[in-house]
């Protein structure tokens, strides 16, 4: 008999029989390692554990403890879901059902709507197939033959798949006797391994995306190795809808998107308008503060701009459509990086002049898909706080730690103290799909790793997950309730100054193409602003709050003094409103914490005769009384240093 020589974890090398799998190494290393598998990692790639080895192999057993595992994992509860509703409805056609982050989803074609009631239903039969302890079983099929196959299933959509996506022999898996699915895989063993879902929401999708294809209903769900783990994400997602910016926005008079206007466009209400001014005027700020010059570029561009950027050929499906003027055709932009370029190229620069830093918060307009946009998350305009850096090659590093230093401070600033950040790199050339020398892939890796080295910053490289243009520095921070967001990007790019033909006096006398850093922190101020609300529940910090105290008069007699004290704290910079309603103070007071205004003054007769004030906070309640010096020597604190009030 045939043997396979397989490396194993810890380095060693045993040989075992050919066709041996990956499920009877974990049990040869111990019984407790073959229970906890989820899926092997053969020669780097994904790999059934009941899938032989045919060939000598490097063999890693991936368990729960191995993030790489969790996709698996939620892929096979996918397709437990679509053989429940095809138990329960047959007459359902299949779409796709890949994992997602935190759970999975799977697309069906299916005339009567899913309802809550059928959620419960198939959430059931869920459980009892997994109960059965059905396996996963890949077998391989040839094109032609599994197109004539899904055609007799009547799948079309699975024909569709298979005409587009499949190789000459392709795979497909079984769970069960009468279930069978396109798919590359890998699964779980079997059903039993699949311990915790749960099915959480149904959401109409269109085929692959196309709005001229036809609806699909989307089943969401969400799956995890223990039932503590999921009833943790559970308890967080109910906290994440108390905390949702659409609902927040509406009950704290934001924002709206105005049908009317169309979807995807955002209306910021006076109070939600006042807190972006605070977020910009920071920003435009520091970019002064840290060496950028401020620009402001149209909304608006000959397509020649675009043309000559890349973007109506690379990223034409994300713009809108062209506008036929007298003159030329236009489109609105995109991106601000090719207004900020034609600044640069608008003079002679010289090494002594670089590096040049070019800061705006700059509105772009992106087509993204109807059943893609998300409140403030996903929008199709938005205003980007958007900096391109012009720099020689030596200089490239401190420029990235100028960058990240910046990111973390503004994290900082507003109140994120948690984040992770994640380093892209190219493939070392192994395909074509990116441009620029192996050189300058060094150089500007190498740069990145640096400054991270320099800044003492743990990061989580990604292989092949460069932009075609260059490599970049992504950071992700978590939030009040533990989510991830990406927001700040660092990102080179050799593409934009070739094309444009870039370039200034080096020290030798002669032209060179300069570096070009693209950096964004808030990402969008949109998405800043949603993060945001949802980070806070909608109770801004002081410094941010639209309105910071609320004056409480109790009687008609007292207005005349709130008004004294409004004019007070307003000329020293306050934010004040008054609530003159001829309601019980009590009612006021719910009413200013139901508006998470972080201070209310009560106002009564005697605080009137006593020239004082009676203070509260959203938090904590009665603070006592205080003279009005007393009050605004504490809010002027409170407000300087960006400090919460709890």
């Amino acid at each position: 008999m045939s043997e396979v020589l397989v490396t194993l974890p810890d380095g060693s090398q045993k040989a075992f029989p050919a066709g041996t799998r990956p499920l009877d190494i974990a049990q040869s290393i111990s019984r407790r390692l073959a229970d906890d598998a989820v899926v092997a990692k053969v020669n780097g790639n994904l790999w059934d554990l009941t899938r032989p080895l045919e060939a000598d192999s490097s063999v890693a057993i991936l368990t729960s403890k191995d993030e790489a595992s969790m996709d698996v994992y939620r892929h096979s509860t996918a397709h437990l879901l679509a053989v429940a509703v095809l138990e329960l409805y047959p007459e359902t056609k299949l779409g796709i059902g890949p994992p997602i982050e935190n759970g999975f989803y799977y697309d069906f074609d299916r005339k009567e709507p899913f309802t809550t009631e059928d959620l419960e239903k198939i959430e059931k039969k869920m459980a009892e197939i997994r109960d059965r302890d059905l396996t996963f079983e890949r077998k391989l099929i040839a094109k032609t033959e599994g197109i004539a196959k899904y055609e007799a299933m009547n799948e079309p959509m699975k024909v569709e798949l298979i005409t587009e996506r499949a190789d000459d022999i392709f795979s497909e898996y079984t769970l069960g006797p009468d279930f069978i699915d396109f798919c590359r895989g890998p699964h779980v063993p079997s059903t039993k391994r699949l311990k915790a879902f749960k099915l959480l929401s149904v959401a109409g999708a269109y085929w692959k995306g196309d709005e001229k294809r036809q609806q699909l209903q989307r089943i969401y769900g969400t799956a995890w190795y223990s039932q503590k783990d999921q009833d943790e994400f559970l308890k967080q997602l109910e906290e994440a809808k108390k905390r949702d910016h659409r609902k927040l926005g509406r009950e704290l008079d934001l924002i709206s998107i105005q049908e009317l206007a169309g979807p995807g466009l955002i209306f910021f209400h006076p109070k939600g308008a006042l807190v972006r001014k605070i977020m910009e005027d920071w920003m435009r700020d520091s970019y002064l503060e840290r060496g950028y010059d401020l620009v402001v570029t149209p909304h608006v561009a000959r397509r020649q701009l675009w043309e000559v950027s890349g973007h109506a050929n690379f990223y034409g499906e994300n713009m809108f459509v062209p506008m036929e003027l007298d003159d030329a055709t236009y489109q609105l932009k995109p991106m601000n990086c090719p207004c900020h370029i034609l600044i640069y190229d608008n003079k002679q620069y010289s090494y002594r002049d670089l590096p040049v830093r070019l800061g705006e918060l700059g509105t772009v307009y992106r087509y993204e898909r109807s059943g893609t946009l998300h409140g403030l998350l996903r929008v199709r305009g938005f205003c980007q706080d958007d900096a391109h850096i012009f720099c020689t090659p030596e200089q490239v590093e401190d420029e990235v730690i100028g960058c990240l230093d910046f990111a973390f401070h503004t994290l900082k600033t507003f109140g994120f103290e948690k984040y992770e950040a994640e380093l892209s790199t190219w493939d070392g050339g192994k395909t074509d799909k990116y441009v620029g020398t192996p050189e300058e892939w060094q150089l500007a890796e190498n740069a990145l790793k640096n400054a991270v080295s320099r800044l003492g910053l743990d990061v989580k490289v990604m292989p092949d997950e460069a932009a075609f243009y260059g490599p970049k520095i992504d950071v992700k921070l978590v939030d009040a309730i533990g989510r991830k967001w990406q927001l700040s990007t660092v990102q080179f790019d050799f593409n934009l100054p070739r094309r444009f033909n870039l370039n200034y006096i080096g020290e030798d006398g002669n032209k060179h193409t300069p570096m070009m850093v693209h950096r964004a922190l808030f990402g969008s101020v949109e998405r800043f602003f949603g993060i945001l609300v949802e980070h806070y529940a909608g109770a801004f910090p002081v410094w941010l709050a639209p309105v910071q105290v609320s004056l409480l008069p109790v009687t008609d007699r007292a207005n005349v003094y709130a008004e004294e004290l409004a004019a007070k704290l307003k000329a020293q910079g306050f934010r004040v409103e008054i609530d003159k309603r001829n309601e019980k103070v009590n009612f006021k007071i719910r009413e200013a914490q139901l508006m998470k205004i972080p201070y209310m003054l009560v106002i009564g007769d005697r605080e009137v005769d006593a020239g004082t004030v009676s203070v509260r906070n959203r938090r904590n309640g009665d603070l006592g009384v205080k003279t009005f010096d007393e009050f605004t020597a504490m809010l002027s604190e409170v407000n300087q240093n960006k400090t919460p009030i709890e």
